[in-house]
């Protein structure tokens, strides 16, 4: 068979050399323990959470050992293309502070030496190397209807085209310089696939960083290197570009372990030496039946990175539960080390988990509580603010209106507190937690046995309010009307005799409380009273329950 006279054919426009490529793309000259890793997503909708955590281990990798972190954008899949998703890739990234140092600009600028950071721009390129495959008898052209697909083989399988059923080698695998020009002149379209050497009873071993050694069996399937539509599919392309970038990790979901064999054979036919792969295990959840099941974007709103955004959570809640997945060591260094940055905790490959993690919301919510602990009231107030005026205009309105007020609001039982309070874990839920704030209560958590008692306490309470000036003095005012009206100041003697009494002091400060904000749990009381101004706690004294 003339391969040479075959790929002539096929790529008559093609005249540069693989050797005439790699001129292009030198080797980059790394230090010793520089890791050089992409984030390659495909534009095919929202950023799924999968996909973002392979890109913070990437980024990670890339940043614990000073090495290079690049985007690359895998959108030959024409099918699965949506059109807007390529911003919404780059608007995540930078939203999370996910800096690359080489990568293609939303206006088409390479910045770096080894773009086009595009795969539909790099077309070229793999015809070069396809050429090269099929002039050395390592693929050939196949000019089934569906060259994509099975159907062809299925059908000749079922007629015992073949010795066994271990191998799915392709019915155009030896077509003829003759039979391949005969298709080509009637302007038929093919596509490329490799000729694999293998039977179906070979198995072969390789290292996965994460998972140690691994054995599979060998491919034995001729499949597609370049669709009839002249665009290859993941494995082609991403052998062809993580070589010529100089990738030495490529991380991606575990998903592709069993693909690892096919593509071990592709940069064995392409004469490249194998990229390292690192696969991260999938993100999970339990189902209603205590089954593990893989977080998806059609079940669960949290597996769109969007979703956290939307509710308001930190950047660093996220981050911070993301490193935990990745490496529970993490959670032990921050307990160490509770108001250092993320940035500083480090880990390398050999660091991250094996074992696919559970997305737990509550422990999301517990680490972003903590996240926002650490802010000050003037912090959590511009972040509450930056949130409003994306996603609540008219609450934005009336926050800039009054920064001063919802400053001091933000700030209570926070800045100088010895123990802040941890009640807040997005910013989406603050209005509600502050709801006696924007308005008055219009219900109340006061159980129905309190209500005479604390009807005559507020009456009474009300009469000589005055708004203290500190509140040490409030509390001894309290207090003063307390014992007055039968409580007990002494805790101990309430718990030694509760029926001699009416309540103790708490009991009491828990009616005000209840008139003012409607809840039995608050921030510091006598800040809101300040916040809200003499005025209005007198006319929350007066409700009657």
């Amino acid at each position: 068979m003339d391969c040479k006279k075959i790929a002539q054919l096929l790529y008559p426009d093609v005249t540069e050399t693989p050797e005439d490529i790699f001129k292009r793309y030198p080797r980059r000259q790394l230090k010793e323990g520089q890791v050089v890793t992409r984030f390659a997503p495909s534009p095919t909708g929202l950023m799924h959470i999968g996909n973002f955590f392979q890109a913070f281990i990437s980024y990670n990798l890339a940043k614990n050992s000073n090495g290079i972190l690049f985007l690359r954008i895998e959108d030959t899949d024409e099918k699965r293309k949506v059109k807007e998703a390529k911003a919404v890739i780059y608007d995540v990234l930078e939203r999370f502070g996910i800096k690359f140092d080489e990568y293609q600009t939303l206006d088409g600028k390479d910045i770096g030496d080894y773009g086009p950071y595009v795969q539909s721009q790099r077309e070229r390129i793999y015809k070069v190397f396809a050429k090269k495959l099929v002039e050395e008898g390592k693929a050939f052209p196949c000019f089934c209807k569906k060259t994509e697909g099975k159907e062809d083989v299925l059908k000749l399988r079922e007629t015992k085209f073949y010795e066994d059923d271990e191998k799915e080698y392709d019915p155009c695998r030896d077509l003829s310089y003759e039979e391949v020009k005969k298709h080509i002149d009637n302007g038929e379209s093919f596509a490329i696939r490799l000729k694999t050497k293998n039977t179906g009873k070979e198995r072969i071993k390789f290292y996965d960083l994460i998972k140690g050694e691994l054995e599979a069996k060998a491919n034995a399937k001729d499949f597609v290197l370049v669709k009839s539509d002249g665009i290859p599919p993941y494995a082609f392309a991403h052998a062809i570009d993580d070589t010529l970038m100089g990738t030495t990790v490529a991380v991606r979901g575990e998903e592709y372990i069993s693909s690892t064999p096919a593509h071990l054979e592709l940069f064995e036919a392409l004469s490249f030496t194998p990229i390292k792969y690192c696969h991260n295990p999938l993100i999970c959840k339990m189902d209603e039946n205590g089954n593990r099941r893989k977080i998806s974007k059609r079940y669960d709103p949290e597996a769109n990175m969007m979703y956290y955004f939307e509710k308001g959570y930190p950047v660093d809640s996220v981050l911070e539960y993301l490193l935990n997945m990745i490496n529970s060591g993490f959670e032990i260094w921050r307990k160490n080390n509770p108001d250092k940055p993320w940035q500083e905790f480090k880990f390398g490959i050999n660091d991250i988990t094996a074992v696919a993690p559970l997305f737990d919301m509550v422990k999301l919510n517990d680490i972003s509580k903590n996240v926002i602990a650490r802010q000050s009231g003037e912090e959590l107030f511009a972040n509450w603010l930056v949130w409003a005026k994306e996603y609540d205009a008219p609450l934005a309105e009336i926050l800039e209106k009054d920064k001063d007020k919802f400053t001091k609001v933000c700030a209570m039982d926070r800045d100088g507190a010895t123990k802040p309070r941890k009640d807040i874990y997005n910013y989406s839920m603050m209005k509600d937690n502050f709801d006696y704030i924007f308005s008055r209560p219009t219900s109340y958590e006061l159980d129905s046995a309190d209500t005479a008692k604390a009807n005559e306490f507020l009456s009474e309470y009300l009469k000589t309010f005055a708004m203290p000036p500190n509140n040490e003095e409030w509390f001894e005012g309290v207090k003063a009307l307390a014992e007055k009206l039968g409580y007990a100041i002494d805790n101990k003697l309430y718990k030694q005799n509760p029926d001699a009494y009416k309540g103790n002091t708490a009991k009491a400060c828990e009616f005000i409380r209840v008139a003012i904000t409607g809840h039995k749990n608050s921030p510091t009381l006598f800040t809101i009273m300040q916040i809200l101004g003499e005025d209005e706690v007198k006319t929350r004294l007066s409700h009657k329950f």
